[in-house]
């Protein structure tokens, strides 16, 4: 193989590959990668090792940062007479809505 030009070689320390496809993104963990050189075709890479098939929506979803800020926190918690928990809570059930997480706080005062 080498006199045709083509040579393999280990890749070390991979922890992790990936490959994203349009709708979920294969996740091998600890492969093992192979690099076969090809002269004048470029790298051709080798992964043995099992996927792991994750849904695109959960990666996004647990990439999203809340939809609100510590100020949003603290104005919720001093605007509804409330903890900076329960307004974090109230804020996390209304989707970062801060008129709506302080009538929600406040209704719950009211009723209690």
């Amino acid at each position: 193989m080498q006199r045709l030009g083509v040579s393999f070689k280990p890749l070390e320390d991979v922890e992790e590959v990936v490959i994203k496809l349009k709708d979920k993104k294969l996740v091998f963990e600890n492969p093992t990668v192979v690099v076969m050189s090809v002269k004048g075709q470029g790298d051709i890479y080798q992964i043995t090792g099992e996927p792991v098939e994750v849904p695109l929506e959960e990666e996004r979803a647990e990439e999203q940062p809340p939809p609100f800020t510590e100020e949003d926190v603290q104005l919720v918690a001093v605007q509804a007479g409330v903890t900076p928990e329960e307004a974090r809570q109230a804020l996390e059930e209304t989707g970062g809505d801060l008129a709506q997480a302080i009538v929600l706080l406040r209704s719950r005062k009211a009723g209690a």
